[in-house]
């Protein structure tokens, strides 16, 4: 897996029991596939040539794995398991920065979405080039990318 950001979890991050809340996780790992979306595929939304397509996040699911309370920094990796005709699936793992420990696990789905059409339309041949090379030479976990 490839370190893709990291993050401090700040108090108003965590609930009343001292702990990262469900929906913070959700916006971290949402980061991190933003970021492994645009290393792996080279999507840029702002640029001329990625008009009017974007991604949809189909599926998500967590394992939550080790609690996270305020102060910590916490890593998230990522990789890409496997590419179809209009979709990727890819794994990652945030885990504490000090010790290493797994904090939570997600697989996810995400289709390339036509914004105009409002549908899924096919990854273009250098979107799956950079997506298989990327998934073949991704290191294991504790590289950068």
């Amino acid at each position: 897996m490839i370190l893709l950001t990291r993050a401090v979890v700040q108090p108003w991050n965590c609930d009343m029991m001292g702990h990262m809340t469900t929906r913070f996780y959700v916006a971290f790992f949402d980061d991190a596939i933003n970021i492994l979306l645009g290393q792996a595929t080279d999507w840029a939304p702002t640029t001329p040539e990625w008009a009017d397509r974007g991604w949809a996040d189909v599926r998500h699911e967590i394992d939550f794995v080790g609690e996270v309370p305020s102060g910590v920094i916490v890593e998230i990796y990522g990789t890409v398991r496997t590419v179809g005709r209009t979709s990727i699936q890819t794994d990652y793992e945030m885990r504490r920065l000090h010790g290493g420990e797994l904090a939570a696990k997600l697989a996810a789905k995400t289709v390339f979405f036509n914004l105009a059409e409002r549908k899924s339309t096919p990854l273009t041949e250098p979107m799956l080039e950079r997506l298989k090379s990327w998934m073949a030479a991704a290191p294991s976990h504790g590289s950068e990318a």
